[in-house]
């Protein structure tokens, strides 16, 4: 009997190893969801599992090595055991040059981003024995709708409202390897998020690379603001979040629709990248320091409390210390309650890793200290702020550091730890502030 053979008799249990952002933790949910459709069962530890798939992200070559380090202690594996069924799937994928290394691995499948409703029967197919098995999609394609999903559980769940990107930033690869904007239909959304409300959740995260932009394309006339007031609706879903806003399409219409419905959360994370015009221009970011101010100002006044997180990129080719000076004064300017700080590092495929003046990794490094120490003091001063003060929030279970206590999350996105009974995980409660820290806060239940 052949070793594929044995395979098919053999229970089918699948591990899925996810790297990047939210929207491929939501794939990952995807991908299981079908799996399980195909009579495999998810394990905890890779090395039981005969079907491992690896859902990747390519935004910094960082991220890349991490993968391929991952990939070469799982190769070493199946070299032991050829059985196993390697599957390689996500943002990496996408990338020919990545594919043309993967061919030269004993990886089984390859697939993409846009054809990951494909994946059973390219597993069917490795399962046969037709190995290696390379289906990706160079453009997208409709959305699939509905696709099964195994959520990982909890009281709070993504919602993919669209796919793609249509700005093109010059560093960014995440247009090549997502496609252009697609929304989903309203409909089909509200229907998924009152599925997720009738099995118990209590707030639903709405993604998109550029969720300002939601409705473009659709024969419905609806915008973003109008999702989230049609969402809202749903019965049972208590809190709303959404990431992430570009800038340049942050409107006037979102920022009151914020301001009035009360289940969209006091939190937007809007990602800035340089405080230089010339560098965002130089990015193709498509607005100035002045627009950005502007809008951060507005949401400041018009939304109490509003918490305003972002991405920061140093040390972009070209970047000057007066550039960089700017960058730090509109930090101090708008004071963002937190913030994702990055050196930049060239991404092959992207126009920026063409331009000249590429900086020396040692003022890159530099720059990025004397961020994060601004940051970090601007994120120290504000949670110091909410001392003493109740805060909101939705009690998620135990805390991960101390499971003695338990980890909730505030409307404004601030992870709160408190001592307290473990029958109110899903529960939202209010939490007297007692002690602040630069990236957590500790309390105790309001009395």
């Amino acid at each position: 009997m052949s070793a594929k053979s044995d395979y098919q008799q053999a229970e089918k249990r699948y591990h899925i190893l996810t790297y990047g952002c939210q929207m491929n933790v939501r794939d990952s949910e995807v991908i299981a969801g079908l799996l399980e459709g195909c009579g495999y069962h998810s394990v905890a530890d890779p090395k039981e599992a005969n079907l491992i798939i690896f859902n990747t992200c390519s935004v910094r070559h960082s991220a890349e090595n991490k993968v391929f380090g991952k990939l070469g202690e799982i190769t070493a594996w199946k070299r032991k055991d050829p059985s196993k069924i390697i599957a390689f799937g996500g943002c990496m994928a996408q990338l020919p040059e990545v594919r043309q290394i993967l061919k030269k691995q004993p990886v089984d499948i390859i697939f993409g981003t846009l054809n990951i409703h494909e994946l059973p029967g390219l597993v069917r197919r490795a399962e046969e024995g037709h190995v290696p098995v390379v289906q990706v999609w160079d453009k997208e394609g409709a959305i699939i709708e509905p696709l099964p999903s195994k959520r990982s559980g909890g009281f709070s769940a993504f919602v993919n409202i669209m796919f793609g990107c249509n700005n093109f930033c010059s560093y960014c690869i995440v247009p090549y390897t997502r496609g252009r904007e697609r929304s989903r239909n309203p409909q089909e959304i509200k229907k998924e998020i009152e599925a997720l409300a009738a099995a118990g959740y209590k707030e639903v995260t709405l993604l998109g690379q550029n969720v300002n932009s939601y409705g473009r394309g659709l024969e419905d006339n609806i915008d973003f603001p109008d999702l989230l007031n049609m969402v809202s609706e749903v019965k049972g879903i208590e809190r709303i979040r959404f990431t992430t806003s570009h800038p340049k399409d942050l409107s006037d219409k979102l920022i009151g629709t914020m301001a009035q419905n009360p289940k969209v959360c006091e939190h937007i994370h809007v990602a800035m990248q340089s405080g230089s015009n010339r560098i965002l221009k130089l990015m193709n970011r498509g607005y100035t320091r002045e627009h950005y101010l502007k809008r951060a100002l507005e949401l400041r006044e018009r939304i109490p409390g509003v918490a305003i997180s972002t991405d920061i990129i140093v040390g972009f080719p070209g970047e000057r210390e007066e550039d960089f000076a700017e960058t730090l004064d509109m930090v101090e300017k708008v004071r963002f309650d937190s913030a994702f700080t990055f050196m930049y590092s060239p991404r092959s495929g992207t126009k920026a890793a063409a331009m000249d003046e590429q900086l020396p990794v040692e003022i890159k490094r530099r720059r990025l200290h004397q961020l994060t120490q601004l940051q970090y003091g601007i994120a120290l001063e504000i949670n110091r702020s909410l001392e003493g003060k109740c805060e909101e929030v939705l009690v998620e279970g135990p805390s991960k550091t101390d499971p003695s206590k338990l980890t909730s999350r505030s409307r404004t996105n601030r992870i709160i730890i408190f001592s307290g009974p473990d029958n109110i995980a899903g529960e939202t409660i209010r939490v007297k502030i007692t002690e602040a820290r630069t990236f957590s806060l500790f309390g105790e239940i309001a009395r």
